[in-house]
């Protein structure tokens, strides 16, 4: 992709931006050096990553790479033979961890998931060690993950071994532990023979200081100089001034000695123990290796998902059509408080945007966002726009924007600007993008308008796609009357003389040069005398633009007006659509609950007409007794009118409600009766204006009409539960005792039986009771106690008075119901 388009578009802040949201140097690295692509279905490709670790950032939370080191060098000494350090163990320790933990994380995808449970490799842990699946080029989150080399044992002894870049673990190994308790016991009888030397009071005085330290890695004393002839022992150190000498006591240097043996076989054990740690990488080496390039793709793919969510973008739609549209775009390097958005079209009715209006109107940053947007999109990273965005793929795109003046290579504005056109018209064809801003300016307006005019034919005809900015009037005809190109403007409020940012295709901008004038007080008469010095042509051509825009507008307002009826009308179209399948799918189960209860109400006529001809057969055997057959002709006539009664009765019920429900009555969640369709339910919503409200029924929500609705019966088996309690409680009021005896009892026995009785007393509404346990050796008495305050009924207790029984009897005083 062209470099200077790049620079001049700020491609470099957005890799910047990118840069920032990457974990690992090496993804940042990959984020500064990123170009836009070419190649649709590589494009499409990165999109699709992007789109997926947005996805699962939404869905899971953040991405756990934590710590990801640059170890390819040392994996390669380690593979070379080198024995590493402790602090590259540990990086590489770290980048193993990470690999564990991004698969954990990312290991979902459900057909890999069924594989692995056949294979018996359903988590990290039971991956085989050093085996690794091939990365294919363009791979998914997925595909990545299951592309770890999952090295948990290597990771465990590292981490085991080793506590920092300078220090190995006591348990790397069982001859190291060894050895370093002979070296702290041999540390400790050194120290013990050196305060007994200090202390000494023959030596006090020659001494400097009475403290122990280290010279050389060997345990010395500080010793007055003047006195190191009387101090047998070999000096190692001085001090600045010369004053003290560090002398290392002849009596512990075998001491000292066997202390230096022992810390040299300290530093062979952990050669020996990093040569181990540093040959096992090498046998993983590959897979290390492979695993750091997975994490930094992975790293990188978070970045740009990261990035996408702080800028609100989305995954915009790409088309081989060259048909770029932009809905409701923001400049991603504008603050998004004050950015506003725009829709930009081209490539489907015309392949060149003409745009016009006033300086710091917006026109260069509508250039600018149609082109960051298209090297954003093909270098695989989602754009701040609304969904609906599509973007073609070019294989190159050209910018002139902004001042080219250049005092070093004696070249004006216009000259700058001409020789970034001349290298623009010579590159650009089929499928490029060419963002001109200005053009033609900085010489005669009528020569640089025609030049423009040309450019602007050259690069139709080679079949770029061009957006240009001007101030001509020229081009402004221009774009009316050439095939493919249209006219656009940044939308100007005159009122309060500034520019709104809005870009409006179809229409051309007018200058509104005088106006802006006018609001800023310049007297009438120049306005009027500059206006008389244009000539007819060019104030006809505005005047018939200006006619043309207010039509254009107001079509669009129309349109716009029609399409908002349109939806209205279509969103109201299904609504009445759901609400008729919801009204059949009703009627369907009353119809079906209606013919339910005609058959219940055949079947038992059926059933009543069988019983009468039998009664009738009876009859006819009673010839012999006339009176008894007449009796029980008239039970049969009085039993049939019963019967119509009854029918009569439902049939008037179904068509008359005798008892409807007034407004005031209504509360939600009442219980009340559908007349028309004898059935119960639950009140969900109050009549609205129609009289029209919504009932619970069983499954089914019904809307009836206010008058169709009786307050429901009583439930049945509330009023039997009721009666029954009625009848307990008169019950227990009547036989409860207001004592209960206990005595002869075991603990256990007792306790079951005052839990009864005082249910029973609580129920019938007694105050106070009496509990007879007997005074004997207190045992029922006591252990009755505890039960008693933990009595849920039982308000208070205490012993009896002495004509209550004294200590032989508890009273108890109950609850309030």
């Amino acid at each position: 992709m062209n470099e200077r388009t790049l620079k001049i578009l700020e491609f470099d802040r957005i890799c910047r931006m990118l840069s920032e949201q990457a974990v690992s140097p090496m993804a940042k690295e990959m984020a500064l050096a990123l170009v836009p692509g070419k190649q649709m279905e590589e494009i499409q490709g990165l999109l699709s990553e992007t789109s997926e670790a947005v996805s699962v950032i939404v869905r899971k939370g953040s991405l756990p790479l934590g710590g990801l080191n640059p170890v390819e060098a040392a994996v390669l000494l380690a593979k070379k033979g080198g024995t590493l350090s402790p602090g590259q163990l540990l990086e590489i320790k770290q980048n193993l961890y990470t690999a564990r933990k991004v698969a954990e994380f990312l290991k979902n995808d459900p057909p890999r998931a069924e594989e692995a449970a056949r294979t018996g490799r359903n988590a990290p842990e039971a991956e085989t060690q050093g085996k690794r699946r091939p990365v294919r080029e363009k791979s998914s989150l997925g595909d990545l993950a299951w592309s770890l080399t999952v090295l948990q044992r290597e990771e465990r002894e590292i981490d085991q071994c080793i506590i920092s870049e300078d220090m190995l673990a006591d348990d790397a190994s069982a001859e190291l532990r060894s050895i370093r308790r002979a070296i702290k016991k041999q540390e400790e009888a050194l120290r013990s023979k050196m305060n007994s030397m200090i202390q000494s009071r023959d030596n006090q005085e020659m001494l400097q200081d009475s403290i122990i330290t280290m010279r050389q890695g060997r345990f010395v004393i500080p010793v007055k100089q003047e006195h190191k002839a009387k101090f047998p022992g070999i000096i190692h150190d001085q001090s600045s001034t010369g004053a003290t000498l560090f002398i290392e006591p002849q009596a512990i240097v075998n001491m000292n000695n066997e202390l230096r043996e022992l810390h040299l076989k300290e530093e062979a054990e952990i050669q020996r123990i990093l040569a181990l740690l540093s040959g096992m990488i090498a046998l993983e080496a590959e897979g290390i290796l492979a695993n750091q390039k997975i994490l930094v793709q992975i790293d990188f793919m978070f970045a740009k998902a990261r990035l996408a969510l702080q800028m609100k973008a989305i995954e915009p739609e790409l088309n081989d059509e060259g048909w770029l549209r932009i809905r409701k775009g923001r400049h991603p390097l504008i603050d998004r408080k004050t950015v506003v958005p725009m829709d930009i079209q081209l490539g489907k009715d015309y392949d060149t945007l003409v745009i016009t209006g006033p300086n710091t109107g917006g026109k260069t940053v509508t250039l600018k966002t149609a082109g960051l947007m298209v090297l954003m999109t093909q270098a695989g990273l989602h754009i701040p726009a609304e969904p609906g965005t599509r973007m073609p793929v070019f294989k190159e795109v050209f910018a002139d924007i902004g001042d080219e003046q250049s005092i070093e290579q004696s070249l004006s504005t216009f000259s700058s600007h001409m020789k970034n056109i001349v290298e623009i018209v010579r590159c650009a064809g089929l499928d490029c993008l060419v963002l001109l801003d200005e053009l033609g300016a900085g010489t005669d307006p009528t020569e640089g308008a025609a030049l423009a005019m040309a450019v602007l034919d050259d690069l139709l005809g080679k079949g770029a796609k061009t957006i240009a900015t001007t101030h001509y009037t020229e081009l402004k005809q221009y774009a009316l009357t050439t095939p493919h190109v249209e006219n656009g403007c940044m939308e100007f409020n005159v009122q309060t003389l500034s520019p709104t940012y809005r870009l409006i295709i179809g229409m051309a901008g007018k200058s509104n040069a005088f106006e802006i004038s006018r609001k800023l007080g310049l007297p009438e008469p120049i306005i009027k005398k500059a206006s008389g010095l244009i000539e007819g042509g060019d104030i006809e051509f505005e005047d018939l633009i200006a006619r043309i825009d207010e039509d254009k507008m107001k079509a669009r307002e129309e349109r716009e007006e029609a399409d908002r009826l349109r939806q209205e009308a279509q969103r109201l179209r299904e609504q009445l659509q759901r609400q008729k399948e919801k009204f059949e799918a009703q009627k369907e189960k009353l119809t079906e609950q209606a013919r339910e209860e005609a058959r219940d109400l055949v079947a038992q006529a059926k059933a009543y007409s069988d019983s009468v001809f039998k009664e009738l057969r009876e009859i006819e055997r009673m010839q012999q007794d006339p009176r008894m057959r007449n009796k029980k002709i008239e039970e049969i006539r009085s039993s049939l009118r019963e019967k119509g009664r009854q029918y009569a009765q439902k049939e008037e019920a179904a068509k008359e409600n005798r008892e409807p429900l007034s407004r005031k009555d209504l509360r939600l969640g009442m219980r009340v009766r559908i007349v028309s369709l004898d059935q119960e339910g639950s009140l969900l919503s109050l009549p609205d204006e129609k009289g029209e409200l919504l009932v619970q029924a069983g499954l089914m929500k019904i809307t009836v009409r206010l008058e169709d609705l009786q307050k429901a019966a009583e439930d049945e088996s509330a009023k039997q539960a009721k009666t029954r309690y009625g009848a307990l409680y008169r019950e227990k009021a009547s036989r409860v005792s207001p004592s209960c005896d206990v005595r002869g009892c075991n603990l256990e026995e007792a306790k079951a039986l005052v839990d009864k009785y005082i249910d029973d007393a609580y129920i019938a509404g007694l105050k106070q009771v009496s509990i007879i346990h007997g005074k004997g050796e207190g045992i029922l008495r006591d252990g009755l106690k505890p039960f008693f305050k933990r009595h849920k009924h039982v308000e208070s207790f205490r012993p009896g008075m002495y004509n209550e029984g004294a200590d032989g009897v508890t009273i108890l005083t109950l609850k309030e119901k």
